[in-house]
C-alpha cells in the first residue's frame, strides 16, 4: 500500500505551513528582535553600566482634598479616593488610580514600582504633607523589564502569552517544513541535531 502523500496533498500542505509559518513569524519579528537583544543585555548586565536618575519632589494636600483621608478605608491597603489620585497625577505626575496603599493612623504609603525603575509616595494624613519619589534606570533597565515581565501590567503579560504562542506556530511549522524538505537538504538532520546537543552538553558540563 502506497503511504506516501499525493502530490496535491503535499501541495496543499506545504502551502498551509507555508502561510502558517510566515504569518506567525511576522508577528513574532519585532519581539524577537527585542527579546534576542535583551537577551545580550541581561547575559551582560555586569558590563553594562547604568546610572540610576532619583527625582525628589514635595507637596501640599488642598483641605478639600485632604478630607478624603479623613475616613480609613476597611482595608490596610485599599487604592486612594479618586479625587486624591487625581490631584496627585496632577500636581506631581504620579499615577496613583487603583494602585493599592498602605494604611495607618498617621500615614498613607504607596509602593508604585514600574518597568525600569521604582518610585514611592507618602501622605501625612495629619498635615497632607506629601514625599514622592522616582528611580528612572534607563532604557536598558526598562527593555530588561519587559524581557522578564517586571513590573509591567496586564496588558504586556497578554502580549508575552501571545508572542509566546506565535513562536510556538512558529517553531513547530518551521519543524515540519524542515522535515518534509529534509530529503533534497542532506545537511537538515545534522544541524537540527547540533541545535539540540549543544545546548545539552553546555548545560550538562558546565551548569551545576
Amino acid at each position: 500500500m502506497d503511504t506516501q502523500p499525493s502530490p496535491r496533498r503535499r501541495a496543499y500542505w506545504l502551502k498551509t505551513l507555508h502561510q502558517w509559518h510566515w504569518i506567525s513569524s511576522a508577528l513574532c519579528l519585532l519581539g524577537m528582535l527585542l527579546f534576542a537583544i535583551t537577551g545580550l543585555t541581561l547575559n551582560n548586565a555586569s558590563h553594562i553600566e547604568s546610572k540610576a536618575v532619583v527625582t525628589s519632589r514635595e507637596a501640599h494636600l488642598p483641605d478639600a482634598v485632604l478630607k478624603q483621608l479623613s475616613v480609613s478605608p476597611e482595608l490596610k491597603k485599599a487604592p486612594l479616593p479618586a479625587p486624591v489620585a487625581q490631584w496627585l497625577d496632577d500636581a506631581l505626575d504620579a499615577s496613583t488610580a487603583g494602585k493599592p496603599a498602605e494604611w495607618s493612623a498617621d500615614e498613607v504609603y504607596l509602593s508604585l514600582p514600574r518597568a525600569g525603575g521604582d518610585a514611592w509616595l507618602s501622605i501625612d494624613r495629619a498635615s497632607g504633607d506629601v514625599e514622592y519619589e522616582r528611580t528612572d534606570r534607563g532604557w536598558i533597565s526598562y527593555l530588561n523589564d519587559l524581557h522578564k515581565g517586571r513590573n509591567t501590567g496586564l496588558a504586556w503579560s497578554w502580549f508575552l502569552d501571545i508572542f509566546a504562542v506565535a513562536c510556538l506556530v512558529f517553531s513547530l511549522t518551521g519543524l515540519v517544513l524542515l522535515k518534509m524538505h529534509a530529503g533534497n537538504r542532506s545537511a537538515t538532520w545534522p544541524m537540527v541535531g547540533l541545535g539540540l546537543v549543544i545546548p545539552l552538553v553546555l548545560a550538562l558540563l558546565f551548569i551545576h
